[in-house]
């Protein structure tokens, strides 16, 4: 399965979910028309040729206020190796200093043969987007992304400096300039629509590893885009096996990851990383022609709430802030865990004070065990669970907040000598809350976060390679106060794909057949989303939204 190459996220589900539940689907971008009347192409032809579908997934639009908006063009650039793009932004005129929505939108094409590549569009320092691409069809292809980065507005209220980078290598046979443009759009608040609530401050962290924050903090909340990548063996760090095992990717302690966030060498946060597939992933790119794997074209960060560490953080001195990925071999690269830090103040205070009152840290449970035989076998048991609580000493008295976090995975990876029947079957559960308890009844936001992955890719005699998978992201939040439920959201985004083509032979002797599907579903207390796409050699034959 090579490649070839705001409380805490808990309540983002919940705030999602009022954003988009209710939208209507955004027409698909490319060059078919998205179906809710038949397909533009019916009839797909008996295998794939030079052309295909524009990428496009089922994730529902983002909800834009009927207000006055301005546009600003962030970055305008063509990547064909790994210098990074440069300008300078500046705010908007005519819209205001507080929005109600900020909108990033990027629009990209390609042409000819190239890897999957990944991305990042830095302003201020401030890592706003995370993306990978779509691998291209001779004739070229075209896709966008949208995401909702108002909670960044502190970011934008002044000029700054703009970095992109999505690396790239252009030669004789990866001929794929990556051509994009990025745009943020500003929605002004009026006497109908509020600013939206947002962070007071958007940090990063100093020399990339101190921060100091405001003296008045009241709540703190870290946000950290990993991703495993590179290329390397981290890039499929759930397939990985002790070195007992005879397998081509190796970790010492077999596939268990989790992401770490420290504060001063203390433990503040743990969290399961996504099992992002990219789009040259599980050795079979026709998979992913035409709609991705979740996530793999907007790379959400894990969020950390470190509001109980607020007393300590300010003190107007710097802490060191470190994140780290369990499991990865020592002196192995392959991660990138870049840091933003959004702090909301207390306004009516110069100094919000405060203390650490708890932190409980189970032992990290991790047990791979191989079983070898004809058909090798490594079952993965893993989990960790931690609380940590403390108080702060705000103009509206003192607020106590409670973070409890517990994670927990199992897979089972099959696959014989030589590799040529490799299977995984795994899932990864993230279960976080927070509870906020000063004057008046506690708040409390609870999530329940699941991944799921189960796949199997083989090489026949024949030369036929074929890869069938299933990816899951499903997540469950509940908000009450005083223990009365006030909001609610359930996500299930799933893919499916059943992809086959003969290996190790030039583009056009591959015969390659693919079915594809993805299924977006958002239900909750602010209505619902539904929408299902299905793909037969890289055609759209299905695009149907239902609620």
């Amino acid at each position: 399965m090579r490649s070839r190459v705001v409380m805490s996220m808990l309540a983002g589900v919940i705030l999602v979910a009022s954003t988009l539940l209710g939208a209507s689907p955004a027409p698909a971008a490319g060059k078919h028309t998205a179906e809710t009347t038949p397909s533009a192409e019916p009839n797909p032809p008996a295998e794939f040729g030079t052309d295909w579908h524009d990428p496009l997934t089922a994730a529902p639009p983002i909800g834009k206020p009927a207000t006055r908006s301005c546009q600003v063009t962030v970055a305008e650039a063509q990547f064909r190796d790994f210098t990074p793009y440069r300008s300078t932004y500046a705010p908007p005129r005519g819209c205001g200093d507080r929005w109600s929505r900020v909108v990033l939108r990027l629009d990209g094409k390609v042409r000819g043969r190239q890897y999957d590549r990944l991305g990042y569009l830095h302003i201020g320092g401030v890592e706003i987007f995370r993306t990978s691409t779509p691998e291209p069809s001779p004739d070229g292809i075209e896709w966008s992304v949208e995401k909702d980065v108002t909670r960044y507005s502190d970011t934008f209220r002044q000029s700054r400096d703009v970095e992109m980078l999505i690396g790239n290598v252009v030669d004789d046979t990866y001929t794929g300039v990556i051509d994009v443009r990025a745009t943020l759009t500003f929605y002004a608040a009026d006497r109908t629509t509020r600013p939206a609530a947002t962070p007071d401050r958007v940090l990063t962290l100093a020399d990339g590893t101190t921060l100091t924050t405001p003296r008045n903090s009241e709540r703190i909340v870290a946000e950290v885009y990993a991703t495993g990548s590179g290329g390397g063996c981290e890039e499929f760090w759930y397939l990985t096996v002790p070195d007992s095992a005879p397998y081509s990717c190796k970790a010492d302690k077999g596939p268990y990851r989790e992401v770490q966030i420290k504060v001063d060498g203390r433990l503040a946060g743990i969290a399961a990383p996504f099992p992002t597939v990219w789009t040259g992933g599980w050795s079979n790119p026709f998979l992913w022609y035409v709609i991705p794997g979740p996530r793999a074209f907007d790379v959400k960060p894990i969020e950390y709430d470190l509001t109980p560490f607020a007393g300590l953080l300010n003190d107007g001195r710097p802490h060191r802030v470190d994140v780290s990925v369990v499991g990865v071999p020592e002196g192995q690269a392959g991660w990138s865990a870049p840091v933003n830090v959004l702090v909301w103040q207390d306004t009516k205070s110069a100094r919000v004070t405060g203390a650490l009152t708890a932190h409980k840290k189970a032992d990290l449970a991790n047990s791979a065990t191989y079983t070898p035989g004809s058909e090798h076998r490594l079952d993965t048991e893993g989990g960790h669970r931690l609380t940590v609580a403390g108080y702060v000493n705000t103009s509206h008295g003192r607020v106590t907040t409670t973070v409890n976090r517990t994670l927990a995975t199992t897979s089972v990876h099959r696959w014989t000598d030589g590799e040529n029947m490799d299977g995984l079957q795994a899932a990864w559960s993230d279960d976080e809350s927070v509870t906020a308890d000063g004057r008046g009844p506690d708040r409390t936001t609870r999530t329940r976060r699941t991944y799921t992955m189960d796949g199997t890719t083989t090489l026949g005699e024949d030369g036929r390679l074929r890869s069938v998978l299933t990816l899951g992201d499903r997540a469950t939040a509940v908000e009450s106060r005083g223990g009365r439920r006030t909001a609610w959201s359930r996500l299930d985004d799933t893919y499916t794909g059943d992809a086959t083509y003969t290996a190790n032979v030039p583009r056009d002797q591959r015969h390659a057949v693919a079915t594809t599907s993805e299924r977006y579903r958002l239900n909750g207390s602010a209505g619902c989303y539904d929408r299902e796409l299905v793909t037969v050699q890289g055609v759209l034959t299905r695009d149907r939204s239902d609620c």
